[in-house]
C-alpha cells in the first residue's frame, strides 16, 4: 500500500486505475465487491488506487441493465450462438419441484443463462479496460502537447 503509483496521479497510474476500475464495475455484485476487487486490482498492478475505486461507479442501478444486455449479446456472439437474438425468457420456477430438485433445476437455469452472460461481461469488461486506458494515454499525451505548445507560444 506504500508504492507511489497507488496515490500520485500521472500517466500511467490513472490509465492503469481506470483500466483496474472498468474491469472491476463488471464483476457481479454490489459496489463493495466491486470497490474490493477495484482496490485489489490497483495493488496489483501498481496503479492508482482513488481513481480505480471511483471508475467503479459506472456500473449502477441505471446502467446496469443496458451494460448486462450488451454483455449478453457479446457471450452469445462468442459462444457461437449467434447474435441480435431477444433474451431468453427462462424463469426459474421452483413451485412445482420439491428441495431435492431445486439445486439440479438452479444449476440448468444458470448455465442456460449463465455461460453467455459470464463469457460476455468477461470479454466486456476486457474491452473496456483496454480501451479507458488507450483512451486515458492518449488523452494525456494529447493535453501534455497542447499545454507544451501553448506555453511554447507565451514564451515568443
Amino acid at each position: 500500500m506504500k508504492h507511489h503509483n497507488l496515490w500520485h496521479l500521472h500517466r500511467r497510474s490513472v490509465a492503469g486505475g481506470v483500466a483496474a476500475g472498468l474491469f472491476a464495475g463488471l464483476i457481479p455484485g454490489s459496489n463493495p465487491i466491486q470497490f474490493f476487487f477495484a482496490a485489489l486490482f490497483a495493488v496489483m498492478f501498481k496503479v492508482n488506487l482513488p481513481v480505480a475505486v471511483v471508475t467503479t461507479l459506472y456500473s449502477n442501478p441505471f446502467t446496469v441493465v443496458p451494460i448486462y444486455i450488451a454483455a449478453y449479446a457479446i457471450g452469445e456472439f462468442a459462444i457461437g450462438n449467434g447474435a441480435g437474438k431477444d433474451l431468453p425468457q427462462n424463469e426459474l420456477d421452483l413451485t412445482d419441484k420439491n428441495i431435492g430438485e431445486w439445486i439440479p433445476a438452479l444449476m440448468d437455469w444458470m448455465v442456460s443463462l449463465g455461460k453467455p452472460l459470464l463469457v460476455g461481461l468477461l470479454l466486456l469488461a476486457l474491452l473496456l479496460s483496454l480501451t479507458g486506458y488507450i483512451a486515458v494515454r492518449a488523452g494525456w499525451r494529447f493535453y501534455a502537447i497542447y499545454a507544451w505548445r501553448k506555453r511554447a507560444q507565451r514564451r515568443h
